[in-house]
């Protein structure tokens, strides 16, 4: 039934794409010369048949079983706007994460930093690089990776919804937090063997293993995290936050949003005058895999458990007047791969190579992408946007969930929200722990020392130090 209600939802794409938020509130006069205001939008951003998904699956979209989204909210009365974007793609990297950012930051009025930009991380959707493109084409590749008018296509369209929706921007008076346990659905990639063995192998779809199904959950955020944003008793925007791997079955050739996808638009319909936005936390080593099997039905099953999660949040959410927002964002610096196979030459040598495998030469001409960047000198931005009882933190890449328990444990004092998939070029990028015991796979382009400059890092854009916590 659940599954139903989100391939119902199709038909509603008839509808605007913005979200005209001062249709339940009204509008005033005055409305735009008060305080804080926010503004949220929507957009279809669903890729053509015959693209390719996750940057290497070997089959490429047959049909739309339901289709991919861009979310967010315009947030206005500081210095200059924020904007947070939630992308039903697997990854944005590179030139392209700064085409977006610099697209709709001129859109805003603000500077790219202040788009926090990431992806849910579907695998039944796309991954964009410029930058790889570009290599891709010189070897005769053209549109390999992605459609890069298609691409351009969706930041245009995306950037107009954004326009029109700013134009019902409306007050701020009120935050919303609430958080509720998610149950039987996230899960640790890392199990221990009967004889002792750590291994990073429970993936999505490993409920139809007895063992990797029995292990324990492991090391996981099990709270959803919500924060609305509300003018007097009228709510306006809810963000919700779960660090799960957000696939259920993928890679038959069949477009989804998947199961989050599946909950985003099941709330929505029973929050018509709120504007829902879902988010995926940092969960580079959390899937669903104890509790999925990889079954088309269990597709529903598991996003009726993260629709109970926002449920619940949303029912526990307790009001907080508005005071001061704030916006803080630091350089970071990820070091690169430390593998012989990821040196520029030998990148230039699979990419050049007619008998490599198609999947081994993009992975090559993403990792050239990177290495262009680091000799550019540009490092990655890690912003916070801070709205007093609450922070919003965007991590880049498959951030493992420590990360995201790190930030909590930095301000404890505080209801800190994690999202994972901003800039995700490094890929995976394991805790110092997890590189101990080995966590290896050819989508990490990480390398040790990641995580000491997250943590210096993220205490900067905390604000941990003016904060007693340091």
């Amino acid at each position: 039934m659940l599954f139903d209600l989100a391939r119902n939802l199709v038909a509603m794409k008839k509808l605007s794409a913005v979200f005209v938020l001062a249709i339940m509130v009204g509008m005033t006069a005055g409305a735009q010369d008060a305080g804080y205001q926010i503004s949220g939008f929507r957009e279809d951003i669903t890729i053509p048949l015959n693209h390719r998904c996750m940057g290497i699956l070997p089959t490429k979209s047959k049909q739309i079983d339901d289709p991919l989204e861009a979310h967010g909210f315009v947030l206005t009365g500081m210095q200059k706007p924020v904007v947070i974007v939630a992308l039903d793609w697997c990854e944005v990297r590179n030139g392209a994460y700064d085409q977006w950012r610099e697209a709709i930051a001129d859109t805003v009025g603000t500077d790219r930093e202040r788009v926090m930009l990431s992806c849910l991380h579907q695998h039944d959707a796309p991954v964009t690089d410029s930058g790889a493109q570009k290599y891709l084409d010189q070897v005769g590749l053209a549109n390999e990776l992605y459609d890069t008018d298609f691409h351009q296509d969706c930041i245009d369209r995306v950037t107009a919804a954004i326009k029109q929706a700013m134009t019902a921007a409306t007050p701020v008076t009120h935050l919303g937090l609430g958080q509720a346990r998610v149950q039987r659905v996230a899960s640790s990639r890392r199990v221990v063997d009967p004889d002792g063995q750590v291994k990073f192998n429970r993936y999505s779809q490993s409920g139809r293993d007895p063992f990797l199904a029995n292990a324990p959950d492991g090391e996981i955020d099990p709270f959803l995290k919500t924060i609305s944003f509300w003018n007097g008793d009228r709510p306006l925007v809810a963000l919700h936050a779960y660090a799960t791997h957000p696939m259920s079955y993928y890679g038959r050739g069949g477009v989804s949003a998947d199961f989050v996808g599946i909950a985003r638009r099941r709330f929505q319909l029973a929050h018509p005058g709120v504007k829902q936005i879902y988010v995926s936390g940092c969960s580079g080593d959390v899937t669903a895999g104890k509790y999925n099997d990889g079954a088309p039905a269990t597709r529903g099953v598991l996003g009726e458990r993260v629709y109970a999660g926002m449920v619940a949040a949303w029912n526990q959410t307790t009001r907080h007047a508005v005071e001061r927002f704030e916006f803080r964002s630091a350089e970071l610096e990820i070091p690169f791969h430390e593998g012989q196979g990821f040196r520029r030459d030998s990148l230039q040598a699979t990419l050049l190579n007619k008998n490599a495998t198609i999947d081994k030469r993009i992975l090559a001409a993403m990792g050239l992408s990177s290495l262009d960047r680091i000799a550019a000198g540009q490092k990655i931005d890690l912003p916070c946007l801070d709205l007093g009882p609450a922070q919003i933190v965007l991590f880049p890449g498959e951030a493992f969930v420590g990360y995201q328990l790190m930030a909590q444990q930095l301000r404890p004092d505080s209801f800190v929200m994690s999202i994972g998939y901003g800039e995700c070029w490094p890929g995976y990028i394991p805790t110092q722990k997890a590189f101990d015991e080995g966590f290896g796979h050819s989508w990490r382009w990480s390398a040790r020392g990641s995580e000491a400059n997250i943590r210096k890092t993220l205490t900067q854009v905390l604000n941990v130090k003016s904060n007693g916590k340091e």
